[in-house]
């Protein structure tokens, strides 16, 4: 099923600053705060794959963030808006091994968009 919703794509000449600064923008609980930071601070902003990631992991915190409100709302279902935020762990591994993510309406939302 992850591999419908996901499909990536490995990328050449990246560092492993590049690596790192992607996979910690998809940490759960902290990785909205990293991706912020690596927008903002000036070598990591300039890097397309960093951008990318950075991007698409605010959006994705954003969507998740909303379906745990959403999960919350009801007591039965309040347990799994703790753990919504772990899908995050299957995109930074991915992004740790140099390849670009392409969730399959996120990133073409992102796109359109002109954030990416």
């Amino acid at each position: 099923m992850t591999e419908e919703i996901i499909n990536t794509t490995p990328v050449e000449d990246l560092t492993d600053d590049d690596k790192l600064w992607g996979m910690l923008s998809w940490l759960p609980f902290v990785g909205w705060i990293l991706a912020i930071i690596a927008l903002v601070i000036e070598p990591q902003k300039n890097r397309p794959f960093i951008k990318h990631h950075a991007v698409q992991s605010l959006a994705a915190n954003v969507v998740l963030g909303i379906v745990s409100i959403i999960l919350g709302a009801t007591v039965v279902l309040s347990c799994l808006s703790l753990l919504v935020p772990l899908v995050l762990i299957y995109p930074a591994i991915k992004a740790y091994q140099g390849e670009e993510i392409e969730i399959f309406w996120l990133t073409d939302f992102c796109k359109d968009q002109g954030w990416i």
